[in-house]
């Protein structure tokens, strides 16, 4: 081995690594690489907290979790209503605090849920490692690894530290899953050297520079591990109704208590008389219809059931919104491996030399065909051989499907080394006696004249993006001396082969579906630039020449907006430059979807609208993940497009039912309170009404077909109509209340009034978000009418309810006065479009 002064890995601002070589700075401390460290020293470096060990933070505590989602104000409202209830034996009355613990229970199960996924990820599973101490070789567990230790390498080995490279024997290291590089890296003396990376071939001494939360792998943990939300307009939206009304049900409630109070002769009237506790009653009943749970309530609902629904089709919904991010994004941006492509190395073709030149392709299912070529009448064999050697490259297991196993057994094997950039084994006997070498064209066959045309047929396999290797054959086989000195005899060519990634079947079609909807494409990779526009025209993607090459890329958001703009197709980006990338169309406004596989994909999922992690993937990258694809299937993504589109059509639709409840219920209350009237309504007959004219038909109309395009702004198109809507319910109880009081009628029938008032004028609303009416929304509507009758009629339900039929003339006039409202609500639905958005606080 060679060796020099280390250095150490220079990340990009991101802290994640370049793709290629990683650029190398001088380090302070040095260790000898023949020795490593003493005894002393490493217990100096574990005294001082330079071991490597990894933190185990969790993401989210359950006790967090549970303050989130139980101490809310809106709970804390309902939990005094119910509270209040209780005590004074009406639990008849509570019948609203259902929605609330069903909300609780939705909510702590859905982020709990998040929370174990990101406690579990891991980027590293290092056991133990060899190190040099003292000279001697030890084998230590991964946190036993200290600063400044000689960690030695071997093939299959991953990394558990960062570090630089003081001694080796042409290391490759497998950097895919950090770097997005599909090819493994040649590293020299002096190289950085990422934990999460792997020996593909060779072997290195390597002095640790950055261990336990300083490394790479480490630090990209703790970035994974960070809880967040997916974005959701109908989340935001509903956040900020909750806002509004939180800030306004602070004065509604002294207003309304007081108002009660007030309407039975007064706060010490009625604390003498005992009326209170049915002043109490009724407060409840106006605050508790004014919070509007059920819309919280239905949004989960519908998220969920669209979950389910994807499950059996092998898509994974890890947070429920993320459901309709895929119906709201304009921009979907794609990792190359293992997302447009399955990630393997494929065959793609064999071109047979013939006499010096080579003769025209030959596909790689008819490769098990040719029996003979120039030089050997068995070299089929001897290629089998490499694709069936235990420990072959990806890019020889490649050939494997191509050809039977040979039983050959042979004299001597030179692995594979990106260092020679080719490999051999030698036969001693039979049909395929002497070398057979795999390799580069220029390594196996150097510039010689006479190979021109191999070496034109390998540039242009290189120009359509693919790899090309070169099978040479020598009759003489070399002994293990010869391939311990890396001598090869003189070698006659007889094929160019062909490598490629196997492009997946679904994606040109689902991208093809994808702009048809208008949503934008790019693809961002850390491949080769030739390599990724290859596969971009593969796949339908328009693209002159090779992909924008990262490397260039600005880092000042204008000029980088601006490239943006002109490339769609990006390589040799790094993990660091592909969130930047989705932080720079987010600035431009565009909302944001990323696929990915590998853990340099990890970040800019996490950093996306939407993160979509392929089933094959990462487990760190589906860990942050919102939507994981279980089968690898490219082609599930429309539908997964579909579902959202039903969410957010179907919360638009019944949004208008639950926002003109709020409005009416907080017009109520602050009309009775202000006007010291009685408030019309028990909490049990307010439950009645909004079961049948809200909660009821609105959990099968958020489930209901629905293939509407999504349109942002749903929340200020609401309220435009809910907002006079609204109003005009409360005045129509208004109106019947103080009718019916006017002509003395009972208080039970006064209250049924109201109620059949409110019902009209509910199931009108309703019927509007049923339009256009098919048989079954129809039939839900007339359910509903139904349901009503029977809740008067019958006795056991009326009685339960608090239900008294009023007389003739004033069910009439209540119905009467719900047609007019009815009427009112019609003809806001029709003005509604055209009323100027500043009228409400648009979304």
């Amino acid at each position: 081995m060679t060796s020099q002064t280390p250095a150490r890995t220079q990340p990009d601002a991101d802290g994640a690594p370049a793709a290629g070589h990683l650029e190398t700075q001088r380090i302070l401390s040095t260790t000898d690489p023949a020795i490593g460290l003493t005894a002393a020293e490493v217990a100096a470096r574990v005294a001082d907290g330079r071991a490597n060990r990894l933190a185990n933070a969790s993401s989210r505590s359950l006790l967090s979790i549970l303050r989130v989602n139980l101490l809310t104000l809106f709970n804390l409202v309902i939990a005094v209503c119910t509270v209040v209830l209780l005590v004074l034996g009406r639990w008849q009355d509570a019948l609203f605090s259902f929605a609330a613990i069903a909300n609780v229970v939705i909510g702590v199960v859905q982020e709990h849920g998040a929370k174990r996924k990101l406690d579990s990820l891991a980027l590293l599973h290092v056991q133990r490692s060899t190190v040099l101490r003292d000279g001697e070789r030890l084998d230590v567990a991964m946190e036993e690894l200290v600063q400044d230790d000689i960690l030695l390498l071997r093939r299959g080995d991953q990394v558990p530290a960062d570090g630089v490279i003081v001694a080796t024997e042409g290391v490759d290291l497998d950097e895919s899953l950090l770097t997005g590089e599909s090819e493994p890296q040649l590293k020299h003396v002096g190289d950085g050297v990422l934990s999460g990376s792997a020996v593909s071939a060779g072997s290195a001494s390597v002095q640790l520079t950055s261990v336990g939360g300083d490394s790479f792998a480490a630090r990209l943990t703790a970035e994974a591990r960070r809880f967040s939300l997916v974005h959701s307009e109908l989340r935001a939206a509903l956040n900020r109704v909750v806002k509004w009304i939180s800030i306004a049900l602070v004065p509604l409630i002294a207003i309304v208590l007081n108002g009660q109070m007030q309407a039975r002769g007064g706060w010490a009237t009625a604390i003498e008389s005992g009326a209170w506790q049915d002043a109490v009653v009724l407060s409840t009943a106006a605050i508790s219809a004014s919070v509007p749970q059920g819309l919280i309530l239905m949004t989960s609902i519908a998220f969920a059931v669209a979950a389910v629904k994807l499950a059996r089709n092998q898509v994974l919904v890890q947070e429920l919104a993320a459901v309709e991010g895929l119906a709201r994004v304009d921009v979907i941006c794609l990792d190359k491996t293992g997302t447009l492509t399955e990630g393997d190395v494929e065959l793609l073709e064999v071109t047979p030399v013939v006499d010096g030149a080579c003769a025209p392709a030959v596909a790689a299912d008819a490769l098990a065909a040719v029996a003979v070529a120039p030089g050997s009448p068995a070299w089929p064999a001897a290629l089998a051989w490499f694709g069936h050697d235990p420990d072959a490259n990806p890019t020889a297991r490649a050939i494997r499907p191509a050809l039977a196993a040979p039983a050959l057994t042979p004299s001597c094997v030179i692995g594979f080394s990106s260092a020679r950039r080719s490999s051999a084994v030698a036969f001693q006997d039979g049909d395929a006696r002497g070398t057979w070498v795999l390799g580069a064209p220029e390594s196996v066959l150097g510039e010689a004249p006479e190979h021109a045309p191999i070496i034109e047929r390998a540039l242009e396999i290189a120009a359509a993006g693919r790899r090309a290797l070169v099978l040479a054959h020598a009759a003489h086989p070399i002994d293990h001396a010869q391939a311990e000195r890396h001598e090869l005899p003189a070698l006659t060519p007889v094929a160019v082969l062909a490598f490629g990634e196997h492009v997946r079947d679904d994606a040109a079609a689902t991208l093809d579906y994808f702009r048809a909807q208008g949503v934008e494409v790019r693809v961002l990779s850390g491949d080769h630039p030739r390599t990724v526009g290859a596969v971009a025209r593969q796949v339908g993607i328009p693209l002159e020449g090779d992909a924008y090459d990262a490397r260039h890329l600005p880092t000042d958001i204008e000029t980088l907006e601006a490239v943006l703009a002109d490339h769609h197709v990006l390589a040799r980006v790094t993990p660091g430059q592909k969130r930047g990338i989705v932080e720079a169309l987010q600035a431009m406004g565009r909302t944001v979807a990323m696929t990915g596989d590998g853990v340099n994909d990890a970040l800019a999922l996490k950093t996306a609208d939407l993160g979509i992690a392929m089933g094959e993937g990462a487990p760190a990258t589906k860990a942050v993940a919102r939507l994981v694809l279980l089968d690898g299937r490219f082609s599930h993504l429309p539908q997964v497009v579909a579902e959202g589109r039903q969410v957010i059509a179907n919360i638009e639709r019944v949004s208008r039912i639950f926002l003109t409840k709020t409005t009416y219920a907080f017009t109520l209350a602050l009309l009775f309170g202000a006007l010291l009237v009685q408030y019309p309504f028990l909490p049990r007959q307010l439950s009645a009404t909004d079961g049948l004219t809200i909660g009821i038909p609105a959990f099968f109309l958020a489930l209901m077909p629905a293939a509407t395009r999504y349109v942002p702004g749903f929340l200020g198109r609401s309220l435009r109509f809910t907002i006079p809507s609204g109003v005009t319910v409360a005045l129509a109880v208004l109106a019947i209340t103080l009718i019916g009081r006017g002509a003395d009628a009972d208080e039970r029938q006064v209250q049924t009034a109201a109620v059949f008032t409110l019902t009209v004028c509910g199931l009108w609303v309703l019927g509007i978000a049923c339009r256009p009416f098919t048989v079954t929304r129809a039939a839900i509507v007339a359910l509903m009418v139904a349901a009503l009758v029977t809740a008067v009629l019958v006795p056991f339900v009326r009685d339960f309810f608090q239900f008294q039929l009023p007389d003739a003339q004033l069910l009439l006039t209540a119905i009467g006065i719900g047609l007019v409202g009815s009427a009112l609500i019609e003809l806001w639905h029709r003005l509604a479009p055209k009323l100027p958005a500043a009228i409400v606080a648009d979304a």
